[in-house]
């Protein structure tokens, strides 16, 4: 298992990454995408919507529709993974209710970039440390189970809603710049964390042994071993090639970093599997 001291550094970690992604979603809200009324992605867009319509805040409409989202990611995704993730939900509501709503520029489209940029880092790296901004990210990570579709196909549809009822409840200027932003932000998305659901991991290690061990202990995945050499020095390795999902990726990252620092590691999308792969871990 991963010592203590590990354990309790990473969670501090993640813990500081959480209110910095939280603080980051509210100031590209408040400081730019309210002000401009162009909506962001996800639950957070259709939190903004709500609250265009009637006279509550965008911080109290997000963390009443994510409630529901966290009972169902309890159920079915993960309760560490849902209880940080509603963590991120929560601070990003205090921090929009503490942040003042003030425009920095008047040009709708430096709104919609920047707002879509700011709010893209305040989600994606949360990713990066085995949690996730909640909402649509829990939707669609457990429709995608049921039915075994592509997790996009659901991004798409609910943003493709959020950019047409804006279009026809408010004008389709904004509608258009909503998408902009919505696009600036699955761009951002892209280079801060991989958008596939899976990926697949290949460790070369001279600890093959110990690796498997702990990985198992830890991630519930087949492993595949396979021998290799050195080409520089000639010395005896193993290469692990483990399939998972996005978010088991920084799980590995921690195991194997606790117990071979030496070991390479390529991790590279997997767009594609055919035969078991377990869907309900």
């Amino acid at each position: 298992m991963i010592t203590n001291h590990t354990t309790i550094s990473t969670e501090m970690k993640r813990i500081a990454i959480i209110i910095f992604g939280a603080i980051a979603v509210a100031f590209g809200l408040n400081f730019f995408l309210i002000p401009a009324d162009v909506f962001a992605s996800g639950l957070t867009g259709v939190s903004q919507f709500i609250s265009a319509l009637f006279p509550v805040s965008t911080g109290i409409v997000l963390f009443l529709l994510n409630i529901p989202v966290a009972i169902l990611g309890w159920l079915k995704v993960g309760r560490l993974f849902t209880f940080y993730s509603f963590l991120h939900v929560a601070l990003t509501s205090f921090f929009l209710e503490v942040i003042p709503v003030q425009a920095l520029t008047e040009d709708i489209m430096l709104n919609a970039v920047f707002g879509g940029i700011i709010a893209a880092i305040g989600t994606s790296l949360p990713l990066r440390y085995g949690t996730s901004a909640g909402g649509l990210d829990i939707i669609a990570l457990v429709l995608a189970r049921m039915s075994d579709r592509p997790i996009g196909v659901y991004f798409f549809m609910l943003n493709a809603l959020i950019v047409i009822t804006a279009g026809f409840v408010f004008n389709w200027e904004q509608a258009l710049f909503t998408l902009v932003s919505i696009y600036a932000t699955s761009r951002i998305m892209d280079m801060i964390h991989t958008r596939h659901v899976k990926c697949t991991a290949f460790i070369i290690t001279k600890k093959a042994d110990e690796l498997r061990e702990k990985i198992h202990e830890n991630v519930t995945r087949g492993i595949t071993r396979m021998p290799a050499k050195g080409g520089f020095d000639s010395e005896e390795k193993e290469v692990l090639m483990i399939v998972i999902t996005r978010y088991e990726l920084f799980k590995l990252r921690q195991i194997t970093e606790e117990t071979d620092p030496k070991a390479f590691t390529n991790i590279v999308p997997t767009t594609e599997i055919v035969g078991s792969f377990r869907k309900d871990d």
